[in-house]
Order: C-alpha cells, then structure tokens, then sequence
C-alpha cells in the first residue's frame, strides 16, 4: 500500500486514536506530544484497545504492526509545510502552552487543511456557520486568540464520537476504546481538500489489522466524509446530556448513570440542545435521535474526561456546556437543567482554582 498522504496530528491521547486509523491505511503520521511521550511511543508504539462484542475480548493494535510510518515528535521541531493535513486533538485549554501555541502560529501561516477532532470547535470552524456571533462565543475558550491565523476556508471539524480514555495505571502510549463510532467530519471549502478527505475515508475503510488466530479485521472506527457542516455539532446534545452531567455535586458518575438516572430530564436536555441547532441553520437529518444516543450511553461505563479532570481537582476543560448555551441565548431560548449543570461545573472549577492557589 503506497503512503499517499503525510499527517500532522497534535495529541497523543485521543490523537492516538487517530494516527491509528491513518497508519492501518498506510498513511505517513507525525504525532506531536511530550518529550516522554515522544520517548514510549518512539520506543514501543501505540498500543490500542478497542471493545469487541463480537470477539468476546477487545482488539489489541499496535501501530508497529501497521503498514504507514509513524513519526513522534515535540512541538517546538514539527514543520507543517511537509504535511497534507494537520489534525487538532488535543483539548482547547491544552493549546495555550507557549511551544504549540507557535506550532498553532505555523500551521496558520502554512495555509495546510486542518481537522479539528476537539469536543470545543475551534473559532475558525464556526466562521462557516453564517448565523453565529463569534464576537460573543469568545469568552467560551480558554484564549479564543489562538486562532486569529486561520482563515475558515482550510478548517474542518470532525464528531468526535468514539469514547477513548488511558486506563488508569497504563503507560501513556496506551489508549482504550469503549464506544466504537465513526469520526464524522465535514467538507471543507476547497474541493481538492474534500477530495483528500474522501481518498483516506476510502483507505482507512480498506486497512485490516491481524489477530494472533491469523485471522483479519478492518478498522472499527472510521472516518466518514458528510456535507453538512452541522453533522460535528450534532455531538453537542450528546455531551450536554451526558458528559457534562457526570459532574455532580456529592461527586461523578459514568455517563450511563448520568443519561438513564432520569430519562425524562435527559430527553428534555438532548431535545432542546437539538432545537439550537436547528434555530442556527442545521436540519433534522443532521440530528441522532434520542434512543438512538441513550441506548448507545448504556456501553458508557466510565465517567466522562470533563468529570475526570475536575475530580482530579483539575481546572483545564472545555466548555462545549458555555458555548452551546451563548448560542441558545443569541436565539432566546434558554434551559433550566443545562443552566443548572452549567452552575455545577463552575462551583466545581472554583472550588479547584482554590485549592491550587491555597496549594501555592
């Protein structure tokens, strides 16, 4: 299989996942990460796991097995004029550290496409949605100057719909797969980048990885090209349903609890979350149902990344909750129970920023 593309990813947590899938296709990946990161997985490759009903055990896939080339490197030495595509997966707050937040002013002045599988859709990718404020969506991002260098026109953003996490007391090339949807992402502008899109959408689906039985499986976690713009915003109800609301107030919970503990409060939640979409332009094709979310939320048994970071007294998270509750307000509508687990996640950050500065 020829290397047909070079790919740029920053992130190797949930980028993993990715680099992954492009390097089954056979696809060159440059992961950027820490130095110690670089280090393992320079070392002993990506390691990762993925839940089969099927097999009765999960998929083991270590990327040194996988026909691409893989390349680990460091911010401050990553070129993105040698790449096809660049792809954004790390968390927004994340992007505020000085050595990628110049890899960010590079990949900008390059004018190479860029994919953003973030929960939190950078600025430049809702500059394609006509009906948006951005001015007002600023306050939303942990620095929402990050992205002055991009023009729209080379940004796409995927649905990052597969629940990935590094099992606790696993070494940090080790990534565990729960939920395996598909990455849906939207066109971009320019059809020659759509067109990219597509030819690795085709590679990806054609890679099969082996089993120590010799038998071969393809990729359960795809990426499927969609026209709509809105399709990777269609997560929103997802994550205002059941991951923010793993964060309660005598402590978290998985995200099965959070959606299925109440039903009634949860539909209230996915339904009006799916009406802000469409008042701004999305269609009901654009939408999942319901059941469709809250039978799949029965496999989420772990609590969701936001619950895990301020459980661990952390304060860096995206506020997907912030941002979608901004746009509701600019179409005056407005949630009780999404203000309520709004107010709940910021007693929560308060509560840690305290802790950090009576730490110092």
């Amino acid at each position: 299989m020829a290397l047909a593309r070079k790919i740029l990813i920053l992130g190797a947590s949930y980028g993993s996942l990715l680099a992954t899938k492009f390097l089954l296709a056979g696809q060159t990946v440059g992961l950027v990460c820490s130095a110690q990161e670089a280090d393992l997985i320079a070392r002993e490759g990506i390691l990762l796991r993925i839940a089969s009903k099927r097999r009765g055990q999960p998929n083991e896939i270590n990327s040194k097995r996988l026909p691409g080339l893989l390349n680990v490197m460091t911010p401050d030495v990553a070129d993105p004029d040698e790449y096809d595509l660049v792809c954004l997966a790390m968390q927004e707050p994340q992007y505020r550290s000085p050595d990628v937040w110049q890899l960010l002013s590079r990949i900008g002045a390059s004018g190479t496409p860029v994919l953003s599988i973030m929960n939190l859709p950078p600025i430049p990718y809702l500059a394609r949605i006509p009906a948006l404020d951005l001015k007002s969506l600023e306050f939303c991002y942990a620095d929402a100057r990050l992205w002055d260098g991009f023009r729209p026109g080379i940004f796409t953003q995927a649905s990052a719909d597969p629940q990935a996490f590094r099992p606790a007391g696993s070494p940090a090339n080790v990534l565990q797969v729960t939920l395996a949807t598909n990455f849906k992402v939207a066109r971009f502008e320019n059809p020659a980048h759509t067109a990219m899109l597509r030819d690795l959408e085709t590679a990806i689906e054609a890679g099969r990885f082996g089993h120590s039985d010799g038998s071969f499986s393809g990729m359960p976690v795809k990426l499927k090209v969609c026209d709509s713009v809105f399709i990777p915003l269609r997560k929103w109800s997802m994550m205002l349903t059941g991951n923010y609301r793993c964060v309660r107030a005598e402590g978290i919970c998985s995200i099965r609890e959070a959606v299925h503990s109440n039903l009634q409060v949860s539909r209230d939640i996915y339904d009006w979350v799916n009406s802000v979409l469409l008042a701004i332009g999305a269609s009901e094709s654009d939408i999942v149902p319901f059941e469709d979310y809250a039978r799949a939320a029965l496999d989420l048994t772990v609590p969701s990344s936001i619950a895990r970071v301020l459980a661990s007294r952390g304060t860096e998270i995206e506020r997907v909750d912030l941002l979608v509750q901004s746009v509701a307000a600019s179409r005056g509508l407005r949630n009780h129970h999404v203000d309520a687990s709004t107010d709940l996640v910021d007693v929560w950050l308060r509560r840690n920023r305290g802790s950090c500065e009576a730490g110092s």
